[in-house]
């Protein structure tokens, strides 16, 4: 993404737990815009979507490597009364982690295989790339962006656990991702609720983007 998101006066309606898939066919078909979340295992995904949903959907776990499935969070928002109160709903992938080393390296990107189906063929074509801003600048960390844009998705970068940081920690932690990804990277922490709203207007920039994408042959 080139630019910082605007925040948008987003409202949560619904939210709730559709499926976990292990291929394809195990995707849900009614309409909306899926974002997926890319991310290292125990970086904070799960807490994450609970933030923007506002209530718990999804599991969290002190053990790094839980998700090796492709959960499907189904979220029903209502845009701000200027926009006459439309609603519309986005779908929340949360995909297997990487950089889990207990089965060595192929394990560390096992959701390669299965995220590569589901972008080529259901529609995945933008993502969150989700980093812990406690450790910035990691490999496997860049080696997903690079997989991410070599495949032309749209994504946005996403710095979670600010609050654990002093402010200058902060502040040398997204510089130095930014550097890192090439690209700007949005503080937010799932404790505080910090950043919440800009990670929605984030999520219906990326939406807009998958929509005006040309479809992939």
């Amino acid at each position: 993404m080139g630019r910082e998101p605007q925040a948008l006066p987003l409202k949560v309606l619904a939210a709730e737990f559709v499926t976990s898939a292990t291929s394809v066919a195990g995707v849900p078909s009614d309409p909306g815009p899926r974002i997926a979340l890319v991310g290292r295992s125990n970086v904070g995904k799960s807490s994450l979507i609970n933030a923007l949903a506002g209530r718990a959907i999804a599991r969290t776990s002190a053990t790094p490597g839980r998700t090796r499935l492709a959960n499907f969070y189904r979220v029903t928002l209502a845009a701000s009364a200027g926009a006459g109160g439309r609603r519309s709903i986005v779908y929340l992938v949360d995909l297997p982690g990487y950089g889990y080393a207990r089965g060595g390296h192929g394990a560390q990107f096992a959701f390669a295989q299965l995220a590569e189906e589901l972008f080529a063929e259901k529609g995945l074509a933008a993502a969150l790339l989700v980093v812990d801003a406690r450790h910035p600048g990691l490999d496997a960390d860049r080696r997903a962006r690079d997989w991410l844009a070599g495949r032309g998705l749209a994504f946005g970068v996403v710095a979670t656990k600010v609050d654990k940081l002093s402010r200058a920690e902060r502040a040398r932690a997204i510089r130095e991702i930014a550097a890192t990804l090439e690209g700007p990277a949005l503080a937010f922490s799932a404790a505080t609720g910090e950043g919440r709203d800009e990670l929605w207007s984030m999520i219906a920039e990326l939406g807009r983007a998958r929509a005006e994408r040309p479809a992939r042959e």
